[in-house]
C-alpha cells in the first residue's frame, strides 16, 4: 500500500500550495510520532510524510491510506483533510492525543482511531485493512513496552528537514509519574513511565549530528536510568537540550553530570509562582523548594533555562502578569513559554471546568494556549 502520514497545521502556520516556507527554524516535537509510526510500518508498504508546517499537502494525492496524528487545536483541520480524502474513497485513520480522548467525535470523521501508543496497534491496523477487516478502534489493554521501539525514519523528512531547528528529536521514555491536573500526558500513558533500553538510545544518538534534542517530558524522572544514560552520553561529546522538573537543581552531582554529558538547555515547568495554584493543579513538585534558587543553580551550572508559565489559574488576579515578569527578570531565565490556561479534553482540569460550567468556548481551533476558552476565577 501507499501510506500518506500527515501532521495537520492550523491556518497561521500552514504552508499552502504555491507558498514558500517562512524563514523560521521550526522546533517541532510533534513530527516524532509520525516518523516513529513510519518505522513501525512493515517494509512492503510505501510511506510518505507531510508536515503542513513546512510542506503543502496535496489533497488530490494518490494514496491507499491516509493517517493523521493531531492534538486538540488541530482537530478541525484534521477533519477537513479526512473529508477531502474520504470523498475520494480513500480510508483515513487517526491517532494522537485528541483522537484518544475524543474517540467518538473522531470516529464521526475517520474510518478508524488508534488510541494511545502505535506499537502493536498500527501493524495490526494495516494487516486488518489489507484483509478488508478494518476495525473502528485499536487500543492496548496496557501501554506497550518500548524495548523494541525502532529509531524514527527521519529520512522521510527529505529536503523539508532543513526547515527544522533539528531533525533529531530523541525519546528515551514516555509518560510521567506526576499527575498535574492540566496535563494530558499522565492520562494518555496511564500514569506509567516506560523507558527504551539505554544501549538502543545511545546507538541512535551516535548517528545524530553534533546537536539534538531529547523530547522526554522529564529526562531525569528515573534517576538511576538518567545517570546511566548521561554516563553513556559523555564520551559522545554531543550538545543537547531537554525537559525536566526543577528537582534536578536539588542534586548537584546529577546537574554536573548533565552538563558534562552535553546539556546546554532545559525546559522546566514553573507553571505558577503561587503555591495555592500549584497545589490546586497537583503540581506539588514545585511547592517544596524555592523556585528562584533552583533556577539560579541550573544557570550557574552553565545550563540555559526555558521556563513554562501558565496564566489564568484560579488564584491569578490581574497583578499576576507584573509579579511573574518581575520574577522571570530576577531569575534571568533564557527563554519563556507563556500559556493561557487551557483545559485539554481528557485531563482532570477539563472535567473540573466542564462540571463548573466555566468552559466558554468549544471551538477546538482555540485550544492552542493562545486563546481564552475558560472563565477565570479572578479576572
Amino acid at each position: 500500500m501507499k501510506i500518506l502520514l500527515v501532521l495537520p497545521a492550523n491556518a497561521p502556520y500552514r504552508v499552502l500550495p504555491g507558498q514558500s516556507v517562512p524563514r523560521r527554524a521550526m522546533l517541532r516535537f510533534s513530527v516524532l510520532p509520525l516518523t516513529t509510526v513510519a518505522a513501525l510500518t512493515p517494509p512492503q508498504h510505501q510511506v510518505e510524510l507531510v508536515d503542513e508546517n513546512v510542506r503543502p499537502l496535496d489533497v488530490e494525492a494518490q494514496a491507499d491510506l491516509v493517517a493523521l496524528s493531531f492534538m486538540t487545536a488541530c482537530a478541525p483541520r484534521a477533519y477537513e483533510i479526512a473529508a477531502a480524502f474520504r470523498k475520494r474513497g480513500i480510508p483515513v485513520v487517526g491517532g494522537g492525543y485528541h483522537p484518544t480522548f475524543c474517540t467518538e467525535e473522531a470516529l464521526g470523521h475517520l474510518d478508524a482511531v488508534v488510541k494511545g501508543d502505535a506499537e502493536e496497534a498500527w501493524p495490526r491496523l494495516l494487516s486488518d485493512l489489507e484483509s478488508g477487516k478494518l476495525q473502528r478502534i485499536y487500543a492496548h489493554e496496557a501501554p506497550p513496552s518500548l524495548e523494541t521501539t525502532p529509531a524514527p525514519r527521519r529520512e522521510l523528512l527529505g529536503a523539508w528537514g532543513r526547515y527544522y531547528a533539528t531533525q533529531h528529536a530523541v525519546q528515551t521514555s514516555r509518560g510521567c509519574r506526576h499527575g498535574c491536573r492540566f496535563c494530558s500526558i499522565t492520562a494518555f500513558h496511564g500514569a506509567t513511565l516506560r523507558h527504551r533500553p539505554v544501549d538502543r538510545v545511545l546507538r541512535e544518538i551516535g548517528e545524530a549530528p553534533k546537536a539534538f534534542i531529547f523530547v522526554d517530558d522529564n529526562l531525569v524522572a528515573d534517576v538511576p536510568y538518567a545517570r546511566t544514560l548521561l554516563e553513556g552520553l559523555r564520551p559522545l561529546r554531543k550538545r543537547w537540550a531537554s525537559q525536566c522538573t526543577l528537582r534536578i537543581a536539588d542534586d548537584p552531582n546529577l546537574l554536573k553530570l548533565a552538563k558534562g554529558a552535553g546539556c546546554v538547555g532545559l525546559f522546566v515547568g514553573l507553571e505558577s509562582l503561587d503555591p495555592r495554584n500549584l497545589e490546586a493543579v497537583d503540581k506539588g513538585v514545585n511547592v517544596e523548594r524555592d523556585s528562584l534558587a533552583r533556577i539560579r543553580k541550573i544557570r550557574q551550572a552553565g545550563i540555559a533555562v526555558q521556563a513554562a508559565v501558565i496564566v489564568g489559574l484560579d488564584h491569578d488576579d490581574p497583578g499576576v502578569f507584573r509579579r511573574t515578569l518581575t520574577f522571570l527578570q530576577n531569575a534571568r531565565v533564557d527563554a519563556l513559554q507563556l500559556s493561557i490556561l487551557t483545559p485539554l479534553p481528557g485531563t482532570p482540569l477539563f472535567a473540573d471546568f466542564e462540571a463548573q460550567g466555566r468552559l466558554l468556548d468549544r471551538n477546538w481551533n482555540h485550544y492552542d494556549f493562545r486563546h481564552v476558552v475558560i472563565q477565570p476565577a479572578l479576572m
